[in-house]
């Protein structure tokens, strides 16, 4: 069984909806799924980026009436 946590950040602006995942990432274990919702259209770039950086897998991005929905894997760090 594998529980998504959901996070929503709209209404936040940079860099607040990369600091809250940030957070909830370091209380989840390897590969155990966030989904993120956020307004802020940064976030794609800025999710995108730490996800590679960070090493965990950015599975899903989507923007759908100016709401931005992702789905990231948390790696092995």
């Amino acid at each position: 069984m594998n529980d998504i946590t959901q996070l929503d950040t709209r209404g936040l602006q940079c860099p607040l909806p990369l600091l809250k995942l940030k957070q909830q990432l370091n209380r989840m274990q390897p590969g155990q799924q966030i989904k993120v919702l956020t307004t802020d259209p940064g976030s794609v770039r800025d999710f995108s980026a730490f996800a590679a950086q960070a090493g965990h897998r950015l599975l899903q991005s989507v923007e759908q009436g100016g709401e931005f929905q992702f789905l990231i894997e948390k790696g092995n760090q």
